[in-house]
């Protein structure tokens, strides 16, 4: 392989970028110092895969959600009734769980798919609320308000525990979800969504099934946030309805944007800034939430197009 072929294949985000992350996951437990950084390290992950899913349908297809909250949560309770109230394998109720959300997200995505702006993020946010409602007033299912307990995580015979083996199987779960969705967009699949987020009535002109590819991307990134709601669960061995919350999908979407739009590292780099500069801000008591304000204010100001794809346009420049 030629020195030229060797660059190219290193800066492809679909090969050297996930090397790089695979590197920078497998590093990084050098530098935790104990099982408090190794629990923000493990939300990073999980808070990623929901940004990687939800970054395929904001960035890359155009179409707003505010209520994948809600999805994550299903993923969650969904695993937790299934292992707890019927004794079934965790491995098969997470993947049952996954299975049914992204059901779910079909029957619903149907209709609510030919909304188009700020009609589909309100029939969004109403179906977030609807969620959140239900987990708190299925009391004798849910557990109410007070959440429920949630079986430890068994995999062919070993009980996953402590932040450590967490800490892989997150990881774990992070490049799996990076190389589908990278696999995704270089896929013909990936370039009918980029026409659509272009232009909707452009693409349908050439001959792509705008509710099709809509549909199937939504169902896609419900599918993520549900895997990941499941691991959640069964990591903290316990889950509430706040899972559901509007703020949390709020805080979901922020990542996204913050991260950088149409971008598979740019929603990971969001989850990782914005789930860990709230750990670092604590010291600031009072303070903490208007400088984290300030930092959302003066990213998109000098980030406009999000940290990672400005990041990437600045060293663009500097190599031409």
């Amino acid at each position: 392989m030629r020195l030229a072929d060797l660059r190219r294949w290193v800066a492809s985000p679909r090969t050297g970028g996930l090397l790089v992350l695979a590197a920078a996951i497998a590093l990084l437990p050098l530098a935790l110092a104990n099982n408090y950084f190794y629990e923000i390290a493990i939300l990073v992950a999980l808070n990623a895969i929901v940004c990687v899913g939800l970054n395929l349908l904001i960035g890359y297809a155009g179409q707003i959600s505010l209520g994948h909250a809600g999805f994550f949560a299903l993923g969650g309770y969904g695993s937790a009734i299934l292992s707890a109230s019927h004794g079934w394998p965790t491995w098969l109720s997470m993947l049952s769980s996954c299975a049914a959300v992204g059901a779910l997200a079909y029957v619903v995505g149907r209709p609510t798919l030919r909304l188009k702006g700020h009609y589909l993020a309100m029939a969004t946010l109403g179906l977030g609320v609807i969620i959140a409602i239900v987990l708190s007033t299925e009391d004798s299912i849910t557990g109410g308000p007070d959440g429920m307990s949630v079986p430890a995580l068994v995999l062919f015979g070993w009980v996953v525990r402590g932040e450590r083996s967490w800490y892989w199987i997150a990881g774990a779960g992070l490049l799996l979800a990076v190389w589908l969705a990278q696999n995704l967009i270089e896929s013909p699949a990936g370039r009918a969504l980029r026409a659509l987020h272009g232009s909707e009535i452009a693409a349908e002109t050439v001959g792509i099934d705008s509710a099709h590819y809509k549909l199937s991307v939504f169902v896609i990134s419900a599918v993520f946030a549900a895997g990941a709601g499941a691991l959640t669960a069964h990591y903290a061995g316990f889950i509430t309805p706040a899972g559901a919350s509007f703020m949390h999908s709020v805080e979901l979407v922020i990542m996204v944007v913050f991260g950088g739009m149409a971008s598979i590292f740019g929603a990971v780099v969001g989850a990782a800034i914005l789930t860990t500069l709230p750990q670092l801000l604590t010291a600031l008591k009072d303070y903490e939430m208007m400088v984290f304000g300030a930092v959302l204010i003066a990213t998109m100001v000098f980030f406009p197009q999000g940290v990672v794809p400005t990041l990437g346009r600045w060293l663009g420049w500097g190599r031409r």
